[in-house]
């Protein structure tokens, strides 16, 4: 059995659909649905059960071990909110949570793949390197990044880090995003509105050594993400943390280009002032270096932007599905 915990979530969906594709199908998918619209996400896949995070981890506790029959565990699940101000929520949900949960699958050996971020790097002054040896050298810029920092530390400092993988997740887009709501890509954000309005809009630069909409992203589509992590499930000995991301940066008229030439319109960009409570937090560039990834052996693929926005827009916006299921070959 496979656990997905977020996996009714963007990336945690995407990867019960690749573990469909590879002929697995007893899977535990532990998530918060409540009034949410994710639960779509979850159409057309196949998995063994449901259960909500509390339940999962009350559980856990009380028994002190995870199911027996479970061979790996993909732990998605997290609060994802750049701008989520509550601390001790995200302490709670993206710190302890991942501890009792690393906890008891590496002491019984079950294979264990944790989401950490890019937010990690903060405005990357200190680089995008994913060796351990630069974790006290980081300094996130929100409390999001913090708690997911907080978490390799420890798992580097207790050891845990030898036994399993810390994904740090770059500029992620693609199907199962859309219930993400301010934290859902530009591409989705943008795609009525340039169909219907023939526009889009970006922040204008705030600096003078980037023009507007110059600002760069590691842009990494969904189905590169979860391929990747496929390989780290298979390959147990591949452990520590690991950049998801192209290794290539890309601007935001890149991106934005790509969504009108998908969607067969003519560019129309507008520029706008960004929101003073972001300015100060704001990256004006991304890259990942995907070495430690490529020396682990991975020797997949990530579509540039325009491959991947095209391959979105056309095989699911377009057709008014923004979900990926096993239809989607």
């Amino acid at each position: 059995m496979h656990i997905v915990t977020g996996g009714a979530g963007f990336i945690g969906s995407a990867m019960v659909w690749k573990l469909n594709q590879v002929g697995i199908d007893d899977i535990w998918i532990v998530d918060h649905l409540q009034k949410d619209t994710k639960w779509k996400n979850l159409r057309g896949l196949k998995f063994s059960e449901i259960i909500s995070p509390d339940d999962f981890l009350a559980s856990l506790l009380e028994h002190g071990h995870l199911p027996e029959d479970t061979e790996a565990i993909v732990h998605m699940g997290a609060c994802s909110s750049t701008t989520e101000q509550d601390a001790d929520y995200l302490l709670n949900n993206n710190y302890r949570f991942s501890q009792s949960i690393t906890e008891a699958a590496l002491e019984q050996n079950i294979r264990l793949l944790v989401a950490s971020s890019a937010a990690t790097y903060g405005d990357g002054k200190h680089g995008y390197d994913d060796d351990a040896e630069n974790l006290y050298r980081l300094r996130p810029l929100n409390m999001y990044g913090y708690s997911k920092l907080l978490f390799d530390q420890w798992a580097a400092r207790s050891g845990a880090l030898k036994s399993l993988a810390s994904l740090r997740f770059f500029n992620v887009y693609g199907p199962n995003e859309y219930h993400k709501g301010d934290m859902a890509s530009m591409v989705y954000k943008s795609f009525n509105r340039v169909m219907n309005e023939g526009k889009l809009g970006l922040f204008r630069s705030h600096r003078p050594d980037y023009k507007d909409g110059e600002q760069q992203r590691d842009f990494v589509y969904v189905k590169d993400i979860v391929d990747a992590m496929w390989w780290l499930l298979m390959n147990p000995e591949a452990n520590g943390i690991f950049n998801l991301g192209t290794g290539v940066e890309e601007t935001w008229n890149d991106l934005a280009e790509a969504v009108f030439a998908a969607a067969g319109k003519p560019v129309n960009i507008e520029y706008y002032d960004m929101p003073d409570s972001i300015r100060n937090q704001y990256q004006y560039h991304t890259k990942a270096d995907i070495g430690r990834l490529r020396r682990a052996g991975y020797e997949g693929t990530f579509r540039p932007v325009a491959e991947g926005v095209r391959d979105y827009i056309v095989k699911h916006l377009m057709k008014d599905d923004a979900y990926i299921n096993n239809e989607d070959q």
